[in-house]
């Protein structure tokens, strides 16, 4: 009976790891030492960290088109109110709107070369290098957002932030084995 208490103890202190690994303001950095501070078994906590927080990943990957789509019909709705507003109160100041996001735009059109070749260096240096700096920065969540709001694939950004993920909780979970293990907060022959 005082073992089945025990394993539920830790199944719980696993379920509050996945927790809080799936938190956006939470990343590896924190929950798998603070996994292995708790005393619990640094292969399962890693596991249960990189999962909890690859699945928000996934989610906002899945569901980034749609919010987009979205906020960009929201826009125009109230883009439309004004432009209604502005006419009917006999405003002119439409025409000056739209001749200064006419002219934003044709700067963009204007070298398509030039913006081709800035999309490629993001596409072959954007990804790989957000994803695996993220993590240490600015977490996986937002970086994952600003991939995609930049314009690269799901494809892409997911495989990457997969990868940096999984790179960063075994760093994290070796180096909280030792850390901790160092400094006497962990006790390395309880892992087997």
């Amino acid at each position: 009976m005082d073992m089945m208490q025990n394993n539920w103890g830790a199944a719980w202190q696993y379920v509050v790891v996945f927790l809080m690994a799936a938190a956006p303001w939470l990343d590896v950095f924190v929950v798998v030492p603070l996994g292995v501070a708790w005393g619990l078994n640094p292969f399962g906590v890693s596991i249960v960290a990189f999962v909890g927080n690859w699945i928000p990943l996934l989610l906002l990957a899945l569901f980034f088109r749609e919010f987009t789509a979205w906020r960009a019909r929201v826009k125009a709705r109230k883009a439309l109110k004004r432009q209604m507003a502005a006419e009917a109160s006999g405003g002119g100041s439409t025409a000056i709107e739209e001749g200064s996001s006419e002219a934003a735009s044709s700067d963009l059109a204007g070298s398509p070369k030039k913006y081709r070749r800035a999309r490629q260096i993001w596409e072959k240096y954007g990804v790989p290098g957000l994803a695996l700096l993220a993590p240490a920065l600015v977490g996986t969540d937002i970086a994952t957002l600003l991939a995609l709001s930049f314009g690269s694939s799901r494809r892409w950004v997911m495989s990457w932030m997969t990868v940096s993920l999984l790179v960063w909780t075994v760093l994290m979970a070796v180096g909280s084995v030792y850390g901790l293990g160092f400094i006497g907060w962990f006790d390395q022959s309880r892992v087997s």
